[in-house]
């Protein structure tokens, strides 16, 4: 079953997007959105898919991206979300893909179906 964590710092678009991905299959976990938190929990669940906001409460998801990418080159798949258009930097940085807020759940499931190498 592929792993999902969600790394947002809208308790409400958790929810629905838990939901969501957990209706299609997917194992889904949340993580608190402190950057040292998430490169943590990375570490400690090991999902198979990041979703990761660009703009946390707690700092930059793009400080996250970078942090995760030099640490490891076998980490998670990353999808990089945000209300802002920062796809170019989200790329360069490391993430495999991009969506911008608000997008359809259709498209995050088709990326995360896209990326993911389920773990045993």
């Amino acid at each position: 079953m592929t792993k999902v964590l969600l790394a947002e710092d809208d308790a409400t678009m958790i929810l629905l997007l838990k939901t969501l991905l957990e209706m299609e299959g997917f194992q889904v976990t949340g993580a608190e959105t402190r950057p040292e938190a998430i490169v943590q929990t990375v570490q400690e669940e090991r999902p198979d898919v990041l979703v990761l906001d660009a703009h946390l409460s707690g700092g930059s998801g793009l400080d996250v991206l970078r942090q995760l990418r030099a640490h490891s080159t076998n980490g998670p798949r990353i999808v990089m979300i945000s209300g802002m258009d920062l796809r170019e930097a989200s790329l360069q940085a490391g993430a495999d893909a991009f969506l911008l807020k608000p997008f359809m759940p259709d498209d995050l499931i088709a990326i995360i179906r896209r990326l993911a190498i389920p773990s045993s």
